[in-house]
C-alpha cells in the first residue's frame, strides 16, 4: 500500500475544504470498497478525510414528508428502519439483497452510490482499462463480457454500476444533498448523479472536485407495491446480472428501473407509460438501441422476464 496522510474532518465544509486542497485526497467512512482499492493499487490516495465524526448518521423526516438520510446511515440500518420498511420497501429490499451482512453493516449511503465498477478488467491492472487509466483502451470490449453493460456504453467503456441500493434510489426519485468547498450547498437528482462513461469513463458523477455528500433524500411515499428482483449468479454476495426495482399502483401504472444493464441505474420515465401493457412493451423502450456484446446479449430478454416476474407479483399483492 502507497504511504498516505489522514485527518478526521470536524465538520462538513471543512471535510471537503480539505478535498479540494490536496489534489490525491479521498473522504473514507466504511470503507468497504476504497480499502480494497487501496490494498489493490487501483485507487491511491495521498490523503484520506475521515468523515465519521460528522454526525451525518441520522434518519430523519423532511419538511415535505420524506426522509433524509445522512451520508454516513449503514446500509443495515437504512434497510431495517421502519419508516423504509413500511414506505419505500423497495430501497430495503434493494439493500438486503446486496453483498453480506457484515459488509451492511460498516457500507453507508453515501458509499454506495460512489462503489467503483467490479469490472474484471478493472480490477486486473495487467490489462488496459479508461476507467483505471484514462486513455489506455477498454480490454473488455472484445473480451469476457458476460456481466457488462447491453446500453448506455460506449466505445471506451463497457462496465456497468454494481450497486443495488442506487437503482432503488433511482426508482423513488431520490436527491442527493452535498456541501461543496467554499461551504454552499448544492442538490442533485439521482437521475443526474451517475454519468455515462462517453469519452470519459473515469469520471462516474457528476461531484465537484472537493464537493461531499452529505446526504440522500426520499419525496413523500407514492404508496403502491414495491418490488425488487435480483437476478445473479449465486443466491447472495454476487452483483446483478440484472436487477428491477418496481412500483406499481393499483391502476396498473408505476415506475421501473433496472440494474446490471448500464453505467447507471437505467430508468426512461417515457417507457413506463407501458406497464399497463405488459414487461415486454417496457423493455423494448427501456432497452431501444442496446448494443450487446455476444456473450451479454441474454440480459435482454433477461431483463424482460424478470421484469415480467415482478409486475406478476405485483398483481398477486394487489388482488
Amino acid at each position: 500500500m502507497i504511504p498516505f496522510t489522514y485527518e478526521r474532518a470536524q465538520s462538513a465544509a471543512q471535510a471537503a475544504a480539505s478535498a479540494a486542497q490536496n489534489p490525491g485526497a479521498k473522504f473514507i467512512a466504511g470503507g468497504t470498497n476504497l480499502l480494497d482499492l487501496m490494498k489493490l493499487q487501483i485507487e491511491a490516495p495521498t490523503h484520506l478525510i475521515d468523515i465519521n465524526a460528522l454526525g451525518l448518521d441520522k434518519i430523519t423526516p423532511t419538511a415535505e414528508g420524506g426522509l433524509r438520510i445522512g451520508a454516513i446511515v449503514r446500509n443495515s440500518d437504512l434497510a431495517s428502519d421502519e419508516r423504509v420498511r413500511r414506505d419505500y420497501g423497495v430501497l430495503s429490499r434493494a439493500l438486503l439483497s446486496g453483498a453480506s451482512g457484515q459488509l451492511r453493516n460498516k457500507a453507508t449511503t453515501s458509499g454506495n452510490l460512489l462503489q467503483r465498477t467490479r469490472c474484471p478488467y478493472f480490477y486486473d491492472t495487467d490489462q488496459p482499462c479508461n476507467k483505471r487509466q484514462p486513455g489506455t483502451g477498454c480490454s473488455a470490449i472484445g473480451g469476457v463480457a458476460r456481466q457488462l453493460a447491453v446500453v448506455g456504453a460506449s466505445s471506451a467503456c463497457i462496465a456497468t454500476l454494481p450497486g443495488d441500493m442506487a437503482v432503488a434510489m433511482r426508482v423513488l426519485d431520490a436527491q442527493v444533498e452535498t456541501v461543496l468547498p467554499d461551504g454552499t450547498q448544492r442538490v442533485i437528482p439521482i437521475a443526474e448523479f451517475h454519468r455515462l462513461p462517453g469519452d470519459t469513463p473515469h469520471i462516474d458523477t457528476n461531484l465537484k472536485r472537493g464537493e461531499l455528500i452529505t446526504s440522500v433524500t426520499l419525496p413523500r411515499p407514492i404508496g403502491g407495491v414495491h418490488i425488487y428482483r435480483k437476478v445473479r449468479d449465486r443466491a447472495s454476495y454476487a452483483f446483478a446480472l440484472v436487477s428491477v426495482a418496481v412500483i406499481v399502483q393499483r391502476d396498473g401504472t408505476g415506475r421501473v428501473a433496472l440494474g446490471g444493464v448500464a453505467h447507471k441505474p437505467w430508468r426512461m420515465e417515457s417507457a413506463e407509460a407501458a406497464l399497463p401493457q405488459g414487461a415486454k412493451a417496457v423493455t423494448t423502450r427501456l432497452l431501444a438501441g442496446a448494443q450487446p456484446a455476444p456473450d451479454n446479449a441474454y440480459k435482454l430478454p433477461l431483463a424482460e422476464r424478470t421484469l415480467a416476474a415482478a409486475l406478476l407479483q405485483a398483481r398477486n399483492a394487489t388482488s
